[in-house]
């Protein structure tokens, strides 16, 4: 009995390993399905452009860190500092069920307050393909950066999804929120609070 199992070893290690590398193989297949797809987010050439405010000394906040990113649509990468205020960034992922359940309330943020703040994306440790959908799904059309190392976090000092930084003019952070899904009020009542931007919910 104990030869014959001795004996089946081998086969099961080489049916287990079978396995496993066919449940692997079809991943890149869809990565390159979704590559072919035109991408559901906008181009990322527009976040810099318009005139730099002065920064005051003075004011409260902590600039944005020194960090360039890459766009998801491809084009320059994107320098955060860079970026024109006022913004609110969503740093999300598509494993994250809160950040599923509240990228819609950022849609329509960003189109409830077009031309007066930014609305921008940062996805975080995630594959280009579960971004995609999960874009494609949501109707999600705002910019959107993409930070596999999680540097945006770190930087921030604070090791959560979602994440939601609220930036002033002068591109200084006002706000970290990590406190979960946010929903049109809560994102409402936070623009008021940390930008002084009135947005209808």
């Amino acid at each position: 009995m104990r030869r014959l199992a001795l004996l089946s070893l081998p086969l099961l290690l080489l049916v287990t390993v079978a396995c496993t590398t066919e449940t692997e193989a079809p991943e890149p297949a869809r990565e390159d399905a979704v590559a072919t797809r035109p991408s559901p987010f906008q181009d990322c050439a527009g976040l810099t452009d318009g005139p730099a405010d002065p920064v005051d000394g003075a004011a409260a906040g902590d600039p944005l860190p020194e960090l360039t990113l890459t766009c998801f649509t491809g084009g320059d990468p994107v320098a955060l500092r860079d970026v024109r205020g006022p913004a609110v960034f969503n740093i999300w992922a598509s494993w994250c069920p809160p950040c599923r359940k509240e990228l819609p309330a950022f849609q329509r943020l960003s189109e409830r307050a077009e031309g007066r703040l930014r609305v921008i994306g940062v996805n975080s440790r995630d594959s280009r393909g579960a971004a995609q959908s999960i874009g494609e799904d949501f109707g999600v059309r705002f910019p959107m950066l993409v930070d596999q190392g999680e540097a945006v976090q770190r930087a921030l000092r604070r090791n959560a999804v979602p994440l939601t930084v609220f930036v002033d003019a002068q591109g200084r952070v006002r706000h970290v929120d990590s406190s979960g899904a946010l929903d049109d009020a809560r994102l409402a009542e936070l623009v008021q609070q940390h930008l002084g931007l009135t947005v209808t919910a």
